[in-house]
C-alpha cells in the first residue's frame, strides 16, 4: 500500500498547502516523490520518533496537518505518550501513519512487529484509527483523514483491490453477500486475503457474509447489527491481540445492541507460542490465522449447528 499512500498523500498535499509530511528517517525508494514535490513541508527528523510527534504537535497547533510516517511499531510504541498529551487531549491534526501492521516485518522480530497498536491507539481520546484491507481504500482513508483534522493513525499493510459491489456502513464494509447467511466473518485490514481463500475450499460461500472493519473505535450502523442478528455465527479474525481489539470491540457493540450468536468466535495474534521469528505467513499460521485453519473452523461451526 505504500505506492497508493505515496501517491494519495502527493495529491492532497498539493491541492492544501496546510498538509505537512514528517518522516522519522524511512520511506526510501518510496517517497520521493513527496521530498521533491513538498519541498520545505517535507522534514526528515531522523531516529527520533518522540521529536518528530511533539514538533507535528506544534505544528498542527499552529493550523496545520501533519502526518508523521515510520514502521508501525516505531511510529506508535516509542511516541505514545507524546501522541496522547501533545495531539490527543488537544484533539490536534497530528495523523501516525504505520507501515508493516501486525506481523508485516516477518523475520525482524517482536520489536518490528505491531500486534498491539490499535489497543493502544483507539482507546485514546479523539483518535480515529484506520486499518484498510485493500489497497484502493488508501486515497480515501487518507481524504476523509486530512477532513476530520483530527488524530489518527493509518495502519498500512499488503492487500489486493476491494471486490465489486462492496458497500461501506459505519465501521464495517460488506465485501461478499451471501444467499442464505447463517454465518458473519468479520476481518480486520488485509488478513481478509486469507479469508477470501478459505472460503470456496468451504463449500460454504453461500452460507457466509463477511465485512472487513476500516476503522476502529468500531461503529455499527443499524442495517449491520440487523444484519448479525440473522446469523448463527459470527466469527472475527485479526492480525492483532485480542485484548482491545476488534473481536473485543464488536463483541461489547453486540451485547449493547441485544444481539446474542449461538456461535462467537476470535481468531487474532498470539504472540510468539513457539519463541521463534518467521515471515508473516508463518506467524499468521502459528496463531490460526492461516486460511487452512480459517477452513477448519468454519466447519466446525457447521457441526455444531447440525447436531
Amino acid at each position: 500500500m505504500r505506492k497508493e499512500f505515496s501517491a494519495a498523500i502527493e495529491k492532497l498535499a498539493l491541492a492544501d498547502e496546510s498538509i505537512v509530511f514528517i518522516t522519522g528517517d524511512l520511506g526510501y525508494n518510496a517517497l520521493e516523490n513527496l521530498q521533491e514535490k513538498l519541498g520545505k513541508r517535507f522534514i526528515n527528523a531522523g531516529v527520533a520518533e518522540q521529536n518528530m510527534v511533539g514538533v507535528a504537535a506544534g505544528m498542527a497547533y499552529r493550523g496545520y496537518k501533519v502526518f508523521c510516517y515510520s514502521i508501525a511499531p516505531f511510529v506508535v510504541y516509542r511516541c505514545l505518550e507524546q501522541f496522547r498529551n501533545d495531539a490527543c487531549l488537544h484533539n490536534l491534526p497530528v495523523f501516525l501513519v504505520g507501515n508493516g501492521g501486525g506481523y508485516g516485518y516477518g523475520i525482524m522480530g517482536s520489536t518490528h512487529h505491531a500486534i498491539e497498536d490499535l489497543a493502544c491507539l483507539s482507546s485514546l481520546q479523539n483518535v480515529k484509527t484506520w486499518i484498510p484491507a485493500f489497497s484502493d481504500e488508501v486515497e480515501f482513508s487518507l481524504t476523509t483523514i486530512v477532513e476530520e483534522k483530527r488524530p489518527a493513525y493509518l495502519r498500512l499493510g499488503v492487500g489486493g483491490l476491494t471486490p465489486e459491489g462492496s458497500v461501506l456502513s459505519g465501521s464495517l464494509k460488506k465485501i461478499h453477500q451471501s444467499t442464505q447467511p447463517t454465518t458473519a466473518i468479520v476481518a480486520l485490514g488485509p488478513i481478509v486475503s486469507n479469508v477470501l481463500k478459505a472460503l470456496p475450499q468451504t463449500e460454504l460461500a453461500d452460507e457466509c457474509n463477511i465485512y472487513t472493519a476500516l476503522t476502529l473505535p468500531l461503529e455499527l450502523s443499524p442495517s449491520t447489527i440487523e444484519e448479525l442478528r440473522q446469523v448463527d455465527t459470527i466469527l472475527v479474525v485479526e492480525e492483532h491481540v485480542s485484548i482491545g481489539g476488534l473481536a473485543q470491540q464488536l463483541s461489547v457493540k453486540l451485547l449493547e445492541a441485544g444481539v446474542h450468536p449461538k456461535n462467537f468466535k476470535s481468531l487474532a495474534a498470539q504472540g510468539y507460542p513457539d519463541g521463534l521469528y518467521g515471515s508473516q505467513s508463518y506467524h499468521q499460521a502459528q496463531s490460526g490465522l492461516d486460511s487452512a485453519n480459517i477452513v477448519r473452523t468454519l466447519h466446525s461451526f457447521s457441526h455444531s449447528l447440525s447436531r
